[in-house]
Order: C-alpha cells, then sequence, then structure tokens
C-alpha cells in the first residue's frame, strides 16, 4: 500500500519534470537562435540543434511510458524511469555545453538545477550518485577539451581569449562547480527527506483516522439498525391503536396516541437516513451496470409528485436525447436525485416551479435541478454539504429535518468520480447540479 502511495507521488514529479523538459526544450532553441543571430557566436549549429530534437523525442517517450505504467502504480518501474531521466538530462545538458564553450560556458551552473530536482525525485543515495556522475562527465569533457582530445569550441565575442586550456582556471572552476553540486545536493535532499517523512507521519496518521472514522461508522449502523428495529415494534403497536383496532379512544388518548406515531414516524425517518450514509461510507464498492437514465430519472420525479401537486408546484424535466445508458449505481443515483427534489418541494412556496435539465457533455452528463424557492445564504453554501447541517433559513421553515439528505447526495455523486455543486440566491431559489461520467 506503502509503495502504491510513494509511486503515485513519485508520479506526479515525474509529471512535473516532464513539464518543465517541454519549456525547456523551448528555451535550448531560443538561446541558440539568440546566439548564433542576434549575438552572432559562432556555434556548431547542427549538433546543438540534433540535441535539442533528441530532448524532445525521448521526453515524448517518457511521457508515454508513463502514461502505460502509472496504472500499475509499480514503485520500481517508476523509480528507474525518474532515474533514467535525470541521466538523460545531465548526458543531453553536458553535450551543450561542450559545443557551446565547454568550460567557458556560464550555463554549466544549470548543473546544479539538474541536481536539485533529482533531490527531489529521487532518494537520497540515488541523488548523490547523480551528482558524482554529473562531476565526471563535467571532469570529462574538461580534461579532453584541454588535451585537444575535443575540439573546444571557443564563445567568440563573449570572452576576450580562450580559457579551456589554463590549468589555474579549470582547476579553480572544477572545484568550486564540483563543491556546490554535492552541497546542492546535501541541502536538497537534507530538506526533502524531512518532508518526505513528515509527509508519512502525516499519511500514517490519515489512515489511523480513516480507521477510527470506520470502526465509529460501524458502532453507528450497529447502534442505528437497533433503534430502527425497537421503533418499527412501537410502530407496529401505535398504529392499530391510533387506528381504533384495539377499541375507541376518546378525542384526548386519540390525540396522543396520534402525535407519538407522528413523533415515531418522523424519528424513523432519521434512522433509516442515518443508517443509509453508514452504509455509503463502509460500503467498498457501490454494484455498478448500465441502465436506462431517463427511466431512472421518471421515477425519481414520480416519487415527490404527490408532495408538489398538494403545493401546486409544477415540476418539469429535459432530457437530451443523445443520453441514453449510463453506468452507475441505479438506486443510488435515483436516491441522490430524489433527495435534492424532495428538498426543492419541501423549501419552494405553493405555485412554485421546479425545472430538471440534463445536458449530454460527452463522457459525462450534466444534471441541473432549479427551483425558486427560499434560497441559501450566502455564508452557509459552504457548509450545505454537511452531515447533519441545515441552513438558517430552512429551518425557520421547517423545523423537523435530518441535515442528512445533501450530505447521502455527494457522498453518492463522489463515489461515482462525479461533482456536485450548489449555485444559490436566498429568496430567489437555488440550482443544484450534478456531473456523473456515463
Amino acid at each position: 500500500m506503502k509503495n502504491i502511495i510513494f509511486a503515485e507521488d513519485l508520479i506526479e514529479r515525474i509529471c512535473w519534470v516532464i513539464k518543465l523538459r517541454w519549456i525547456a526544450v523551448v528555451g535550448v532553441i531560443l538561446v541558440i537562435l539568440s546566439a548564433s543571430r542576434i549575438l552572432k557566436f559562432s556555434l556548431p549549429l547542427f549538433p546543438l540543434y540534433i540535441i535539442a530534437i533528441a530532448l524532445a523525442g525521448y521526453n515524448l517517450i517518457f511521457f508515454l511510458l508513463l502514461t502505460q505504467f502509472r496504472r500499475k502504480g509499480s514503485f520500481v518501474i517508476i523509480n528507474r524511469i525518474a532515474n533514467a531521466q535525470i541521466s538523460l538530462d545531465l548526458l543531453s545538458l553536458a553535450a551543450l555545453i561542450h559545443f557551446s564553450g565547454g568550460i567557458e560556458n556560464p550555463f554549466i551552473f544549470y548543473f546544479i538545477f539538474h541536481m536539485i530536482i533529482a533531490s527531489i525525485l529521487l532518494s537520497c543515495r540515488a541523488s548523490f550518485l547523480q551528482a558524482t556522475f554529473t562531476a565526471l562527465l563535467f571532469c570529462l569533457i574538461v580534461t579532453l577539451e584541454y588535451f585537444g582530445i575535443l575540439p573546444h569550441y571557443c564563445l567568440k565575442g563573449f570572452i576576450t581569449y580562450n580559457q579551456h586550456d589554463h590549468l589555474i582556471y579549470i582547476s579553480g572552476v572544477s572545484f568550486v562547480f564540483i563543491s556546490t553540486l554535492y552541497i546542492a545536493v546535501y541541502m536538497a535532499t537534507s530538506i526533502s527527506a524531512r518532508l518526505r517523512q513528515r509527509e508519512r507521519i502525516l499519511q500514517e496518521t490519515n489512515e489511523l483516522l480513516n480507521e477510527k472514522d470506520r470502526i465509529k461508522s460501524e458502532y453507528v449502523l450497529r447502534v442505528s439498525h437497533d433503534i430502527k428495529e425497537h421503533l418499527s415494534a412501537i410502530q407496529g403497536c401505535l398504529e392499530p391503536v391510533a387506528g381504533g383496532i384495539t377499541g375507541e379512544l376518546n378525542p384526548k388518548q386519540l390525540d396522543l396516541v396520534q402525535r407519538a406515531a407522528g413523533r415515531t414516524g418522523k424519528l424513523m425517518f432519521f434512522v433509516k437516513a442515518l443508517l443509509e450514509i453508514t452504509r455509503i461510507k463502509l460500503s467498498k464498492e457501490l454494484k455498478m451496470d448500465y441502465f436506462l437514465f431517463e427511466g431512472m430519472l421518471s421515477e425519481a420525479i414520480a416519487y415527490i409528485d404527490s408532495k408538489a401537486k398538494d403545493k401546486n408546484i409544477s415540476v418539469n424535466s429535459t432530457v437530451e436525447p443523445t443520453i441514453d445508458k449510463i453506468r452507475g449505481s441505479k438506486e443510488y443515483i435515483q436516491e441522490a436525485i430524489t433527495n435534492l427534489l424532495a428538498n426543492s418541494v419541501k423549501y419552494t412556496p405553493r405555485n412554485g416551479r421546479i425545472n430538471i435539465k440534463v445536458s449530454d457533455k460527452g463522457n459525462s452528463i450534466l444534471i441541473e435541478i432549479t427551483d425558486n424557492g427560499i434560497g441559501i445564504p450566502k455564508d452557509e453554501l459552504p457548509r450545505i454539504f454537511e452531515e447533519f447541517y441545515r441552513a438558517s433559513n430552512a429551518r425557520e421553515v421547517e423545523r423537523d429535518g435530518t441535515g442528512l439528505g445533501l450530505s447521502i447526495a455527494k457522498q453518492i455523486v463522489e463515489r461515482h468520480n462525479g461533482k456536485i455543486r450548489v449555485d444559490s440566491e436566498e429568496g430567489k431559489g437555488s440550482i443544484f447540479s450534478i456531473q456523473l461520467p456515463k
């Protein structure tokens, strides 16, 4: 599990490096053009452009490799990709430096950037190995140019005379360069190691909190289930008494029994909602299958139809004809939409309207439920999907409510890799939007 987490983290960092490398390719080409055409430096343009093309080529290869292996989550393979990238970058930079002045080129200190990137991507040991590889590459270029084994490409116009054959100069620059290289790696790896240690502690803490949350949910599930059984028994006793099956009651007795039955019904509704959200939290996977979306939506509308008619609220729906079957848990998606519609009916005044619009967005569908109800206060919008939270104006309209309907809808949508949001203005109405992958 930890290797999978580290692999995902490493993939994110490699993706960041790949993006930087595209910028570097453009930067290299612009520097070559500026140096040759504007500054009039005499440079071997053909090998420099070949290096830039090679840089872009292997960057594309690494991008494709990462796309292939990221699904497998293999830490070993992804770590090798990271090491290979750094090594090739160092070789490319060494080649660019050689063909553009060698030790005279101030861009030699760009090796330091690569060491910092290596320290972020790789382990401490691997980072120091890359630093040693860089030092060897640098010394090899300097030495071969000094002895004339490799040709030296002087930056005429930038320096007054060649420095590649001055032993004191190249010794001094080499010492400063290599010492800076190792100091940079030491500092970067030290900081990176501390950050990784903190990240591991946070991950372990998060796992512990998730486990505690699971235990709490299981406890709530058991207790809620027991409460539901007792409430069902109470309802079973109250209903025949209220219906006069056990004998006629006087008005005061009937009033008390009906009030008790009403309160028991509301409590049963709350317990069922609590059981539902707890089950969603505990379920590792929802049972997914393809189903006809429009048929499911009709069933959800039918559930709230009678309550809407009681308040003379018009409910209209439009579904784009291209929307046919989608994959998901039909029962849960229907429950999420029903909860939103029930909320709209509850908080929309008499003679109001509710519009449901379902749009095809290619790989996903967008469900928008618009009403002209009481709306939600602006400062309360960020909390509206929290468990047990009810907006202040909603509590004024109706005292009884679980505060779980929107939270259940959010849990269901997110378990389907979808998104839910709300736009609302107090006194004017709300628009609840659900985006679901097909």
